[in-house]
């Protein structure tokens, strides 16, 4: 009789599954919406901008996307009291200022969680620059969308900032100044900008991106 044969183990490998998920960042950053779709305030087929959530509302924990390892991880953890005012991600294939991808608040009626894709409508965008420390001090532009998620009742008949009440721009306004003060990384808002001014952020943002 033949010796019977052990069979190989399986050897792990620490290498990224390429045939995993996609990686966010290669997502087109406009899709169109599913003709299956029940709900919402656009038409099933209509292109809309789409938004990868890395931190959802109410978090005190900051994820980020790993584009080298492909996976959401844990950045740093906000003081105590200090949450993140709504869910917080980016707008994939695009580069802002800080040569990171555009970022984007998204209001809507219920946290999302992290590696979530959204459809959203622009209602402006809030225009920042915040200095960073190195061999010399860096003054960046770190701009940020405000957006709302196509599918959402509650914010329905947002078009614009306009449609904000004042507060809740303070309060965003607060949130980031306060947030980069802790990373020693200063921040300031330069202004709140139209649906057209942040569209045009969006097409230099794809610009670089390329």
């Amino acid at each position: 009789m033949s010796p019977k044969r052990t069979p190989k183990r399986r050897q792990r490998s620490n290498a990224p599954d390429r045939e995993g998920l996609a990686g966010p960042t290669t997502l087109e950053p406009y899709h169109r919406k599913s003709k299956d779709s029940l709900s919402g305030t656009a038409k099933p087929g209509e292109e809309l901008l789409q938004v990868v959530i890395e931190t959802p509302r109410g978090s005190r924990n900051k994820y980020s996307f790993d584009p080298e390892q492909r996976v959401f991880r844990l950045k740093s953890l906000l003081p105590a009291g200090m949450v993140f005012p709504w869910d917080f991600g980016f707008i994939p294939h695009t580069l802002g200022g800080d040569d990171d991808p555009l970022d984007a608040l998204v209001l809507m009626d219920e946290p999302a969680f992290p590696g979530c894709v959204l459809l959203v409508r622009l209602l402006g965008a809030m225009e920042a620059e915040q200095t960073q420390a190195g061999r010399t001090l860096r003054t960046l532009r770190n701009d940020r969308l405000i957006t709302v998620a196509e599918t959402s009742e509650l914010f329905a008949k947002l078009q614009s900032l306009d449609d904000l009440p004042l507060r809740v721009l303070l309060e965003i306004d607060e949130f980031f100044t306060n947030y980069h003060r802790l990373l020693n990384k200063p921040s300031r808002t330069l202004g709140w900008k139209s649906p057209a001014a942040a569209q045009r952020l969006i097409n230099e943002a794809r610009r670089r991106a390329n």
